[in-house]
């Protein structure tokens, strides 16, 4: 739990209970990164949509290398994400 406020997953609802859900698909569970933006579903959602199109489309890099680049800025920047 972070000392930024957050919405329970069981106490969602409407867009943020169906962006909960739809994260529990994709990961099998809601990581904190998501549950920390909780209180602002349309910021949450802008979030998740930049995550999926810097690691997704097309373009000159493979996954895994886009993976590498995002591991290696959080360990310079001491980011455990």
């Amino acid at each position: 739990m972070s000392w930024i406020r957050e919405i329970a997953p069981a106490a969602a609802e409407g867009r943020l209970a169906r962006l909960f859900a739809a994260a529990t698909r994709r990961a099998g569970k809601i990581f904190n990164v998501l549950r920390v933006q909780s209180v602002e579903p349309a910021v949450m959602q802008a979030s998740i949509q930049l995550y999926q199109e810097l690691m997704f489309a097309p373009g000159p890099l493979r996954r895994d290398q886009r993976e590498m680049i995002a591991v290696a800025v959080s360990r310079a920047n001491g980011c455990v994400y």
